[in-house]
């Protein structure tokens, strides 16, 4: 199973002049036989001069270049495992993942170096990403490939919303099969180009499009970070096939004010992920013939699980779509039982793509996983056609006078309605109901109506289901991935 792995060398061998990666802030490109060369003359660095061994931890601080995609492929030769950090967590945040992952050596980018200090303890050794790069243009080759299929690949660290980050260990046999079901749900070829500006310390960065795109042989456009004018002229200028993102980079491409005349007629669709995109950005896209495909994801699984063809877009406007090849689902209602269609219940999931578990949290793993199955924690119904809906987390669920309210099914409704750019719903205590519900609407503030909001959740909930209190606001607040941060809204009444 090592061959299937190594995609480099496969590459190498069959299209050695093929471009892999190229540098869309410098402008700098990588064959695949350039990018294999720096990636086992990357290994060779760091086993004899590093003595990284097969097993031990490599985090990666910093921002998205060229080398930190070459690094991961060193220590995939080595056996080694990548941690990717958020630069943008606390300095305990930080310290609590170099300890828990008991990394053995820090790359680093060197504007993150001053603070050091404040994370790192002696056991720790520190490598810019500068030297490792400088070390990656040495003629020297690290010919083995020394991991195997359930050997950990990465470990990247979820948000720790309920508690301390938790380490997703994903295993070269997950990002095989990741790989594999994406390219044949998004009919990937060599001849596929994208830019990728989602940090690379985020399982979209790494496995929605360029770990699928490099095993088939593609070629990624890599950004340090979002940039709406920067990623529409890369898609324009390499004739980008696919674009990924969430619905707020959407929303700010489709904003920019180039986006009028920019030419995308290269692009076949875009891929949406994060939260159901508002029906009339859906229509502003389709009208710029760049049609939409929904999808759905986390990290434990991946992360491409769900995926809703561009063709049912329109017609099933909040759907996340079916789910991909090799991935089974069940739907597990309150009382146990496999939900029927329009039954509302948590997504289980099953397949070769899953994370091994949470490193170091025995735990919390067990808390996840039935068996072979991983509970994904959010709930979900199907419709009689068997395409999917999100309605909300097993813990945002809140409940209004005895009643189950589900935010991301509030979220949907309210989304329909033409001037609402993004909405958030969270529950709210109530001396009377318990809880009630509470949206966060973003809208050009002129616009926004509460009473218009009211009227159209009355006519498509049940009266439960209204939201009790209606805000106006400018921007939701985002998490570093680009996803709404609810535990932030409380600040922004």
């Amino acid at each position: 199973m090592k061959v299937a792995h190594d995609w480099l060398k496969h590459w190498d061998l069959n299209d050695p002049d093929c471009i892999a990666l190229v540098d869309g802030d410098s402008g700098e490109s990588w064959s695949y036989h350039q990018f294999f060369a720096r990636a086992q003359s990357g290994a060779d660095f760091l086993f004899h001069q590093k003595k990284i061994q097969k097993g031990d931890r490599v985090v990666y601080l910093g921002k998205n270049n060229l080398s930190v995609i070459t690094l991961f492929f060193a220590t995939s030769r080595i056996g080694a495992i990548l941690v990717p950090v958020n630069f943008r967590l606390s300095s305990d945040e930080i310290q609590f993942i170099v300890g828990d992952s008991s990394a053995k050596l820090v790359v680093m980018d060197s504007e993150f170096e001053n603070r050091a200090s404040e994370f790192l303890s002696q056991a720790q050794e520190i490598l810019s990403i500068l030297e490792f790069e400088k070390q990656t243009q040495q003629n020297k080759k690290f010919i083995d490939f020394n991991c195997d299929e359930k050997d950990p690949a990465m470990i990247i660290y979820t948000s720790g919303t309920t508690g301390r980050p938790k380490g997703a260990t994903l295993c070269y046999r997950g990002l095989f099969w990741n790989a594999h079901s994406t390219s044949l749900r998004l009919n990937l070829t060599q001849k596929d180009k994208a830019v990728t500006f989602l940090p690379l310390f985020h399982t979209g960065g790494w496995n929605v499009l360029t770990t699928p795109f490099l095993s088939r042989g593609a070629q990624i456009i890599l950004t340090q970070k979002f940039d709406a004018a920067q990623i529409l002229s890369l898609s324009e200028k390499y004739h980008a096939t696919l674009l990924f993102g969430v619905p707020t980079t959407m929303s700010m491409l489709a904003q920019h004010s180039t986006f009028e005349f920019i030419n995308l007629s290269s692009v076949r669709y875009a891929i949406v992920g994060g939260e159901p995109m508002p029906l009339e950005l859906i229509q502003k896209w389709h009208d710029k013939n760049v049609p939409i495909r929904q999808g759905y994801g986390l990290t434990e699984f991946g992360p491409n699980v769900f995926s809703l063809d561009e063709k049912e877009s329109l017609r099933k406007m909040g759907s996340i779509g079916t789910p991909n090849a090799s991935i089974d689902v069940q739907v597990i209602t309150e009382k146990n039982q496999v939900a029927l269609p329009g039954e509302v219940g948590e997504l289980y999931l099953r397949g070769p793509a899953c994370m091994l578990g949470y490193w170091n949290q025995p735990e919390e793993t067990k808390k996840t996983m039935s068996g072979n199955w991983l509970m994904t924690g959010d709930l979900v119904k199907f419709d009689s056609e068997g395409f999917f809906y999100v309605v909300g987390r097993k813990k945002e669920m809140y409940k209004s006078g005895g009643e189950n309210v589900y935010p991301a099914e509030v979220e949907r409704v309210i989304s329909q309605i033409s001037w609402v750019k993004e909405v958030a719903v969270v529950g709210l205590r109530d001396d009377k109901w318990g809880e009630v519900g509470e949206a966060f609407v973003s809208s050009d503030k002129s616009r926004f109506n509460k009473g218009e909001l009211r009227e159209h959740c009355s006519k498509n909930l049940a009266k439960f289901k209204v939201p009790h209190f209606f805000h106006w606001i400018q921007e939701l607040p985002k998490s570093g991935a680009g996803k709404v941060s609810k535990q932030d809204l409380g600040t922004t009444r």
